[in-house]
């Protein structure tokens, strides 16, 4: 079976143009309705553009997805650390 974490690999592992027409069709289905709101898709949408936009034009940079991750976990941790320290 294939896992999301597959998925994702063999998206990053994708030249840049598939990579984009890939996100191009996830954010159509994504916006089609499958937010709690019409408004929160279209938010998402906008977002996603800008996004891309900035990559485009050199304003942005990818970041390592398992890098990435462990910043995340670090800041949950921290996170939930001060929320537990009275």
């Amino acid at each position: 079976m294939t896992t999301r974490d597959d998925i994702l690999a063999q998206a990053l592992a994708l030249p840049p143009a598939d990579q984009a027409f890939l996100a191009d069709m996830l954010e159509q289905q994504i916006s089609a309705g499958h937010f709690s709101s019409s408004e929160i898709g279209e938010i998402w949408s906008n977002e996603i553009n800008r996004r891309i936009a900035a990559y485009d034009q050199g304003e942005t940079a990818t970041v390592d997805f398992d890098k990435s991750l462990e910043h995340l976990k670090r800041a949950v941790a921290e996170h939930r650390h001060r929320q537990a320290t009275p």
